[in-house]
């Protein structure tokens, strides 16, 4: 067998490069030098017998093989700190990393709240966030990128299994100052001719809406469209119009914006667990998977 020989600060510089896209930036969190930097790097590169990135004089990224070496260079970290640490002091302090994808409209407030009350139980643990389209959290579960994802699937893929919890139905976004927001709920005829603001059509949100409009033979007027639901809800409470969203993408508590509940048909959609196929989490990865489904069950109970 080929004896490869190449250090765990090798790897560490590798992972800063990857994870920040920046040479000087990875050197400034690891504490070292740019030019040292740069030597680990291409001597792990010389090692292996292929480049692993590829420089520009403006940006880094990863080669296709510098994609998949990622991925095991972290779960190889994961599993020497883990070695080093022993058994009895896994079980003490609950070390290790973490990488869930997550649908951005649950990621910009549900899950925040989750990430807190697990990281007060075990403060070792450390989570990194893939916030992304629901079809970049599919590749990202797919891949290996992640370690489970959290989105909602319309149609099922034989590939990943999908664990649905939680019914997360649409609701009106406003201001509390809007002429609207004195009622219970609001139906489609009441929003049709404001001015809303929606996100992409390539997003899995707007196509649900756009199939329920289509179907009634509504013509609304969408003013504005964004990428992403934080800027959504950003021009929302600004008073630029309203937005069918999910309920999770709202805060219970907004000092601004409320949501109303869509009625006349109401829409939801079925948020869940999502995990590939015949794959088995690593154990920091199975403790905040079951975090998340008892957050979920709890949202679920409590109609939030």
């Amino acid at each position: 067998m080929r004896h490869i020989n190449f250090d765990l600060q090798q790897l560490q510089a590798f992972i800063a490069v990857a994870e920040r896209g920046s040479f000087r930036a990875a050197a400034d969190h690891i504490h070292l030098s740019p030019p040292a930097l740069s030597r680990r790097i291409e001597k792990l590169e010389s090692i292996i017998g292929t480049r692993l990135f590829n420089r520009t004089t403006r940006e880094v990224e990863l080669t296709s093989i510098g994609r998949i070496f990622l991925d095991r260079a972290r779960a190889a970290i994961d599993d020497l700190e883990s070695a080093i640490l022993g058994i009895s002091d896994i079980a003490a302090t609950r070390s290790g990393r973490v990488t869930v994808a997550c649908v951005p409209s649950a990621a910009l407030y549900f899950l925040p709240h989750v990430i807190s009350s697990f990281s007060v139980k075990y403060p070792s643990i450390r989570i990194r966030v893939i916030d992304e389209s629901m079809n970049q959290t599919l590749q990202s579960v797919l891949t290996g990128e992640s370690d489970f994802g959290i989105g909602f699937m319309n149609t099922l893929m034989p590939e990943i299994t999908f664990e649905g919890i939680h019914n997360d139905p649409f609701v009106v976004a406003m201001r509390r100052d809007h002429a609207l927001s004195s009622r219970k709920s609001v139906n489609w005829a009441h929003i049709e001719n404001e001015r809303l603001i929606s996100v992409a059509r390539s997003s899995g949100n707007r196509q649900l809406l756009d199939d329920v409009m289509s179907k009634m033979g509504l013509l609304p007027n969408f003013a504005f469209e964004v990428s992403h639901i934080g800027t959504l809800l950003g021009m929302v409470e600004a008073g630029l119009g309203i937005a069918a969203v999910p309920r999770t993408a709202l805060p219970t508590n907004h000092p601004v914006v409320i949501g109303l509940p869509l009625k006349n048909p109401s829409i939801a959609r079925s948020l869940g667990l999502l995990r590939k196929q015949g794959s088995t989490l690593r154990p920091a990865a199975a403790m905040f998977h079951d975090h998340l489904f008892e957050a979920l069950q709890k949202r679920k109970i409590s109609g939030l």
